[in-house]
């Protein structure tokens, strides 16, 4: 779906597919199982919903992102102090 893309965190999808593979393809998310709660389910389709945040806006996906970039260079810039002291 166009503005949507899959959330960049790893765990996170691989715990939402599991779940996805359980329910045979449908929402992990939903209580029930019928043709509109299959993946992509309609209310994504329809009106850009996903309740179970497998696929999320551009806009928070590159949010996340930029977080986990700067937590890794602070994190790297931690160890570059520990090693220098």
């Amino acid at each position: 779906m166009k503005g949507f893309r899959l959330n960049p965190d790893k765990k996170y999808v691989d715990i939402i597919m599991n779940g996805l593979e359980r329910k045979n393809g449908h929402c992990p998310c939903r209580l029930e199982d019928n043709e509109t709660t299959l993946c992509p389910c309609d209310e994504f389709v329809s009106e850009g919903i996903c309740k179970c945040k497998l696929y999320i806006p551009f806009e928070e996906a590159e949010e996340i992102i930029r977080k986990k970039v700067l937590d890794k260079e602070s994190n790297e810039n931690i160890k570059m102090e520990k090693k220098e002291d």
